[in-house]
C-alpha cells in the first residue's frame, strides 16, 4: 500500500473550481476535523486512487464530508490484489477500503475479519461489441472472443453471470481473453477479440474514439438497475471495539455519495486529478452511475444475498456456500 500521490495543488484547485466552502489537506494526507468538540478519530482508509466510480471519496475530502463526522482520514492507495487488500483491512494494516462488489465477494468468502457496511453507487461495467464482427446483441456474442483486464475482474465476472441468465454458457460458448485496458480497443481492431467487458471510463473513452464499438449490456441492465457496484468494508475488529467510528465512515460515504448525485459537473472537476480523462468525458461517466442507490443495513444485506446466488451460478462462489448465511456473515448494521 502506499500513500496516494494527488498533489495539493491539484486538489485545492479542484475544491476551488467545485466551490468548496473551505481548502481541506491533499489526498494522502491526514483530514483533520475543524471546530470539533472532541479529538477526531484517526482511520485509515484504502481505495484505488485511479478509480473515478470512487469519486465520493475524494468529495469527502475536499466537501469537508470526514471533518463533519469527526474523522482524521488518511487515504491509502491499494493496487494489489482484493485478498491483499482484505487482507490488510483485517490485520489491522487499514481501517476500511472501497471495492467493487464483484470482486470482493469471492475474497470475503475466505473468512477475513471484514464487514460491509455500506455501500456508493451502482453502474460503471459495459458489454460492448464490435458492429464490424455483427456483435450488437447478446445472442450475437456466441462462440466469440470477449476481451477483459483481468480474468477475475467484476465485468467478466458480472457479464458470465448476465449471459448465462439469458440461455448462454459463459464458459462453453464464449472465449474470455485477458489483454492490459489500453490494449482492448486496438485488440477489437486487430480482430483479436469482438468484445470488451470493462470499466468506466475506459470503455466511455473507447466508444467516444472507436464509433465501430455498440454497448449491448451494463450492470444497470434489467433486473440490476437499482443494484449497487461499489461497498464499504470495514475492520470487524473495528467495529467491535468502536462501532460509532465504523457507523460515522459509513455515513460519511452515504453523504459523500449524496453530493455526487447533486453536484456531477463540481465532482468530475474535483477527480481531473485522478484521471487522464477531460472533465466533460468525467461528468458524462458519473450521470451513467447511479451514486442516489447506496444501500446499508438489510438492503445491502439483501442485495449480496442476491449477488451470492449469482456468483453461485457461475461457479464463482463454492458450491456449499449458503447465500443467506452469506450476506449475514459479511455484512454489518452499523447505523441502526
Amino acid at each position: 500500500m502506499a500513500r496516494t500521490d494527488l498533489s495539493r495543488r491539484d486538489l485545492l484547485r479542484a475544491a476551488g473550481l467545485a466551490g468548496a466552502a473551505a481548502p481541506v489537506a491533499a489526498l494522502g494526507t491526514r483530514v483533520w476535523a475543524q471546530g470539533a468538540s472532541a479529538q477526531p478519530v484517526p482511520v485509515k482508509l484504502a481505495w484505488n486512487a485511479t478509480a473515478i466510480c470512487l469519486s465520493p471519496i475524494p468529495v469527502a475530502v475536499t466537501q469537508g464530508i470526514f471533518q463533519k463526522h469527526n474523522l482524521d482520514v488518511e487515504l491509502i492507495n491499494f493496487a494489489g490484489s482484493t485478498d491483499q487488500l482484505l487482507e490488510a483491512i483485517a490485520t489491522g494494516k487499514a481501517d476500511a477500503g472501497i471495492g467493487m462488489v464483484h470482486r470482493w465477494l469471492k475474497a470475503l468468502e475466505q473468512g477475513f475479519d471484514v464487514k460491509l457496511t455500506a455501500s456508493s453507487h451502482g453502474g460503471c461495467s459495459r458489454l460492448v461489441g464490435s458492429h464490424a464482427a455483427g456483435v450488437t446483441t447478446l445472442e450475437s456474442l456466441r462462440g466469440k472472443t470477449v476481451g477483459v483486464s483481468d480474468l477475475a475482474s467484476p465485468g467478466k465476472n458480472f457479464f458470465a453471470i448476465y449471459l448465462t441468465k439469458h440461455g448462454i454458457d459463459p464458459e462453453r460458448e464464449i472465449t474470455w481473453r485477458q489483454y492490459p485496458a489500453n490494449l482492448l480497443g486496438l485488440a477489437v481492431q486487430k480482430g483479436e477479440i469482438q468484445a470488451i467487458a470493462d470499466g468506466d471510463p475506459n470503455l466511455y473513452l473507447l466508444q467516444k474514439t472507436q464509433p465501430d464499438l455498440v454497448e449491448i449490456a451494463t450492470n444497470l441492465s434489467g433486473e440490476y438497475r437499482e443494484k449497487v457496484c461499489c461497498v464499504l468494508g470495514i475492520r470487524g475488529s473495528l467495529i467491535q471495539d468502536d462501532k460509532p467510528t465504523a457507523a460515522a465512515l459509513s455515513r460519511a460515504i452515504l453523504e459523500a455519495s449524496d453530493w455526487v448525485v447533486q453536484h456531477p459537473e463540481a465532482t468530475a472537476e474535483i477527480c481531473t486529478s485522478m484521471s487522464t480523462a477531460s472533465a466533460a468525458d468525467l461528468t458524462a461517466v458519473l450521470r451513467t452511475l447511479t451514486h442516489g442507490h447506496h444501500p446499508a443495513g438489510l438492503e445491502l444485506r439483501n442485495e449480496i444475498k442476491a449477488y451470492a446466488e449469482d456468483l453461485k451460478l457461475v461457479n464463482v462462489l463454492r458450491s456449499s456456500t449458503d447465500p443467506a448465511l452469506f450476506a449475514e456473515t459479511v455484512t454489518e448494521d452499523v447505523l441502526s
